[in-house]
Order: structure tokens, then C-alpha cells, then sequence
């Protein structure tokens, strides 16, 4: 590929000083009619600390609000059933009117996936983003029937906004998908910079080197405020160079003789730039299965964000066509997702494309934490089908797209802020870049390790966190239901995948609130119920002691009375099925007047 030309010098944006329709607001120079009390810049993380995921924060002065992403989360292996984890936007919800641009850094889901089910909770605000990443949200938007609704306006990385008292610039930033940026957020009491994430690449797939020269500017401006990514701020040395990984992958490629199969996260455009290559360079034919990676690629080859010549790209359906030597086939699947194209190759249930002997499969990325077994269990059936895996223990064939620790040097070095905060990450690595900022040279009592909600108070005397937070909780995603979905819906699914449920059915006497019959027992993953008469005799035993002793007492139909008796029932029953069983299933009274 031919290094693309320097883009040429744009004006930057400039908005008028009265409010418009499309969202812009007050210029800058306002800020000094704002009452005293309110002269604070606050920084609330809404997401993104202490988990790795769901990428939030609102950045508030006085009656203007800016917030840099709104991503999501996968569930952890506590959280049975749910879908995604989304940001709790509860406060920004009181003051959507305040709200003057949602500002994006970059296209990977934990960063915009949960745009769609959170931006009509803040009264829709402009949305800014570069061209490939309003591609990729405007994708996403349509299939929520929100791609019209929503206001999503492209930038340049040479252009500047004015979003109320807040002037905005960016800077180019290397990761694993093109059109990264960091951000530089001008306030009323000085600049804060945003890292997005990023790592250090002198070799970028898309030959567009991260802009040091405006960072360095930005540092030596004056920088309050320093927001930087730490999820590898544990690794010593630098980041792989996504080249190097293009030409692991080039040589196994040219070495394979069969088939080559493989898989990576459908984000990743800059990997699927080396697979497109490795293609070109070897002759072969590219073939893509899975939603996700094939929506993906269209937009980017649309949108000149991928370079293939069009007779490299073949259906899935003809890839039976050519020669085992001449295909390589792209396809989700790389966490070992059941459902993925991948698996689906392994087990021989792929409507087109089967796994063989003589294929070689290449995982071409690391285990989120979590995944491990399904990995394991994905590579297993690999094997079993017959197939060589290669993956990143045998040769690098994956890189972080987060910079490690002499990146993150780099960009302290570089920004050389005043105040500090490590984010996107887990404690242990927030923690780990406390100690590189004060190595660095930043003053321990201006570096802040802070939670989701914690609020930094900025002022001209300096900065705090508030004895006050916010709400910023999980708010999880189970099909159409956002938020729905609480600690208590989560504990009664836990306790039903491991204990099982018992549904006990009691009939009581409209006029005498006497037992009529006999009690039915309804069990689902508790019991084996036709080898288990004892345990159901001694149960219905247990049911008529219990309705007995509670209906002797004086009764009304008052509803307080029949919970009373359903909670009686709860208790005794769930302590007699520990007795016998060590286990505590969650149980379901249901009493029935006849």
C-alpha cells in the first residue's frame, strides 16, 4: 500500500456565540458570567475504572457538560443471562439539557456500544466522531432505528469545536482499528487530555503515525489535567508493532499447504488489513464468515479504511471452488463463542465450510479474562476435527492494541500534566500507573485512583474528590430490557442454575382455610423426581405441617396474612431440602383458594 498523502490544513470549526438548533452552544468567553460558586470543573467517570469496558466520562463546568465515550461492557460469569452492561446515566439524565456533544474516540464497542441504549436517556445529543467510527456507530444506531434520530457529525483531526464554555481538539492516536484520537478538552481553568486508548506504533497498518508534535504542543501549553488508559500499564518495554504481527501472519500463510482458517475480533481493521494482504501477496482468495467481521469489512473497504482489489474477495458459498492452497477464510470465533462461525467449522455444523485434516487455524488474538475455557474447549474440537491451530504461544500473531509501560511513559513525558488520573482498567493496573506517574515526576497528592461515580473537583485553589458521588452502578442489557435487570433478578438466576426451583401448588378452603387435597410438587433441575418418592413424600409432609400450624392461628383474607403463610412455607421448606440435600433451590409458594 502507498502511504497516504498529508492531509491538508483545514479551518477549524467556529460556531456563533448564540444557541443553535444543531446543538452548539455558548463560546468560551462566557464562562465569566457564570455565579462564583460554580467557577469548578468536575470530572465524574461514569465507566471504564476498575473494570475494563463500558468507557465513560462527563466532564461538567458550571451549566456545560462534554462526555468522551459511551461504551459497553460483556458480562461477567456472575451475571447468567444478561447481554451487555451499560453505563448508569442517572445523573446526566437530570441534566441532558446541560449536555453540549458526546465526543468518541474510537469505533471498538467498548467505547460506542452502548450509544444506542443510552442516548435518548440524555435528551440525544450531538455526537461527534471521525469518518470511520461515525460509520461504524451509524451502523450499529440502524439497527436500533435510531441512525435518523441521532445527530452524528464527522471531524478531522485537525479540526476544533466550541461545545459551550469547552474548545475541543484532537490528536491522532495509533490503536488496533484506524481514525483514533486522543482529545484536548480547553476549560475555564486550564486543558485536560484524554489518551482514548492507544499504544505507541512507528509501523501503523494505516500509515498514519500517532501526532506527537500536537501532543507534545499540548504539553508544553500547559496540561491540567492528564486522563490516560492503563490496561497494560503492568507490561514492561513497548507494544508490538501491528507490522510485525503482519508478517508472522505472511509467513505462516505462504507456509501452509492446505486451507487457512483464521480468526480475530471483527473490530480489529487493522489486522484484517494483514489477512487482506497476506491474501493479495500469496495469491489466494479471501473468504468471510460471521456477521459481524463481514459488515465490518464492507464498511471499511467502503469507506477506504481497507485496500483489497475486488477479484480478492470470494462468497463463503464458493469457497469450495478453488483449491485448498488458494483460500484463506476469515471468521468470528476467536473467544470460542458457541455460537460462532468458528465453532460452528468445528463440530461439521457450518452450512458452507467444515474444518478437515490438513486445514491450519490461526487465532489470531489473546483470551478476554473469563474465556479461557472456551478457548481450551474451541481448540480441542479443532484438533479432534483434525486441524493445525496456531495461536499466539507459538509465535506472535497478536498484539495488544494498549500501550505498555514505555507508552505510557512516552505520553506522561510528552503531556507532563499537573494532575492525573489513571483510567480504562482494573484497580491492580490504575494502581500500576500510579506508580509510573510518580516515577515520572508527577506529585503523589495530584495523582487520583478513583471508582465509576467518584468526582474530581477542579478549582483555582486545586483539586479534591467530593465527599458527594454519583450513581454509576451496572445497568445490564437483557434483550430489549435495559436496566431491567437488578441484583435480585440476577441472584434468583444464580441460584436457580445451580439448586435448581421447587414449585409448590397448595390448595386452601375458601370458607374454612383448611388444606383441601393433596399439595403438588413441581421441581426443575433440583431433583430426579421418579427416583426421589421418599424426598416428595417427606416434602407434602412438610407442606401439611406447615399450612396446618399456620391456618390454626385466627385468619382474615387479608393479603399480609396469605404472604405470611408463602413465607413460612419458604423457610421451612428451604431449610429441610439443606437437611436432605444440601442444597437450597429457590422455591415458589402458589396458594390457590377453591
Amino acid at each position: 500500500m502507498t502511504p497516504n498523502k498529508k492531509p491538508q490544513s483545514r479551518r477549524p470549526y467556529s460556531r456563533p456565540a448564540a444557541p443553535r438548533r444543531d446543538g452548539f452552544a455558548r463560546q468560551a468567553s462566557e464562562a465569566t458570567t457564570l455565579p462564583t460558586a460554580a467557577n469548578k470543573l468536575r470530572i465524574i467517570p461514569l465507566g471504564g475504572l476498575e473494570e475494563v469496558g463500558k468507557n465513560m466520562t462527563a466532564f461538567e463546568y458550571g451549566n456545560d457538560i462534554v462526555i468522551v465515550d459511551m461504551g459497553l461492557m460483556f458480562p461477567n460469569e456472575d451475571m447468567p443471562g444478561v447481554d451487555y452492561v451499560v453505563p448508569d446515566v442517572t445523573y446526566l439524565q437530570k441534566k441532558a439539557k446541560n449536555i453540549r456533544g458526546l465526543l468518541i474516540t474510537h469505533g471498538h464497542l467498548d467505547h460506542i456500544g452502548a450509544i444506542p441504549y443510552l442516548i435518548e436517556k440524555i435528551g440525544m445529543p450531538p455526537v461527534f466522531a471521525t469518518k470511520l467510527t461515525a460509520g461504524l456507530m451509524n451502523q450499529r444506531l440502524a439497527e436500533f432505528g435510531l441512525e435518523k434520530r441521532t445527530r452524528v457529525t464527522e471531524f478531522h483531526p485537525d479540526d476544533k469545536l466550541n461545545l459551550g464554555v469547552f474548545s475541543v481538539s484532537f490528536f491522532r492516536v495509533t490503536h488496533s482499528i484506524p481514525d483514533c484520537v486522543g482529545i484536548a478538552i480547553k476549560t475555564p481553568l486550564g486543558t485536560i487530555v484524554h489518551t482514548g486508548d492507544f499504544k505507541v506504533d512507528h509501523t501503523p497498518v494505516d500509515q498514519q503515525p500517532m501526532e506527537f508534535h500536537k501532543i507534545s504542543q499540548l504539553g508544553h501549553e500547559g496540561v491540567l489535567l492528564l486522563l490516560s488508559e492503563s490496561t497494560n500499564a503492568w507490561k514492561d518495554g513497548y507494544s508490538i508493532s501491528e507490522k510485525t504481527i503482519g508478517k508472522n501472519i505472511l509467513n505462516i500463510v505462504e507456509q501452509a499447504p492446505g486451507r487457512v482458517v483464521i480468526a480475530t475480533f471483527a473490530s480489529l481493521i487493522s489486522r484484517i488489513q494483514q489477512i487482506v494482504n497476506a491474501a493479495v501477496l500469496t495469491g489466494r482468495k479471501l473468504s468471510v464468515s460471521g456477521r459481524s467481521v463481514e459488515q465490518n469489512l464492507e464498511l471499511a473497504v467502503r469507506l477506504g479504511y481497507i485496500k483489497m482489489p475486488k477479484d480478492t474477495y470470494v462468497s463463503i458459498n464458493k469457497v469450495d471452488n478453488y483449491p485448498d492452497n488458494k483460500v484463506i477464510i476469515l471468521a468470528t470465533g476467536s473467544q470460542g463463542q458457541d455460537n460462532s462461525s468458528l465453532s460452528r467449522m468445528s463440530r461439521g455444523e457450518h452450512k458452507h465450510v467444515k474444518i478437515r485434516k490438513g486445514d491450519l487455524v490461526v487465532i489470531s488474538s489473546s483470551p478476554i479474562p473469563g474465556n479461557e475455557r472456551a478457548v481450551q474447549t474451541l481448540m480441542d474440537a479443532l484438533f479432534r476435527a483434525g486441524a493445525m491451530v496456531n495461536y499466539n504461544r507459538d509465535l506472535d500473531i497478536h498484539t495488544s492494541g494498549h500501550g505498555y509501560r514505555k507508552d505510557l511513559e512516552l505520553m506522561l513525558a510528552l503531556v507532563k500534566p499537573k494532575y492525573f488520573i489513571p483510567i480504562h482498567g482494573q484497580r491492580y493496573m490504575l494502581e500500576e500507573h500510579k506508580l509510573l506517574a510518580k516515577a515520572m515526576g508527577v506529585f503523589p497528592e495530584n495523582i487520583f485512583v478513583m471508582q465509576n461515580g467518584a468526582v474530581l473537583e477542579i478549582d483555582k485553589h486545586g483539586a479534591t474528590i467530593s465527599k458527594t458521588s454519583v450513581p454509576a452502578g451496572y445497568v445490564m442489557v437483557d434483550g430489549l430490557g435495559v436496566g431491567d435487570i437488578g441484583n435480585v433478578v440476577l441472584r434468583d438466576r444464580k441460584v436457580m442454575a445451580e439448586d435448581g426451583m421447587v414449585v409448590v401448588l397448595v390448595k386452601i378452603d375458601d370458607k374454612t382455610n383448611k388444606l383441601v387435597g393433596e399439595p403438588d410438587i413441581i421441581t426443575r433441575g433440583f431433583i430426579y423426581v421418579k427416583s426421589s418418592d421418599r424426598l416428595l413424600f417427606e416434602t407434602k409432609q412438610k407442606i401439611r405441617h406447615t399450612i396446618i400450624a399456620a391456618t390454626s392461628k385466627t385468619m382474615t383474607d387479608k393479603m399480609e396474612d396469605w404472604n405470611n403463610i408463602r413465607g413460612l412455607l419458604r423457610d421451612d421448606l428451604s431449610d429441610f431440602f439443606f437437611k436432605e440435600t444440601e442444597r437450597r433451590p429457590m422455591i415458589l409458594p402458589v396458594i390457590i383458594k377453591v
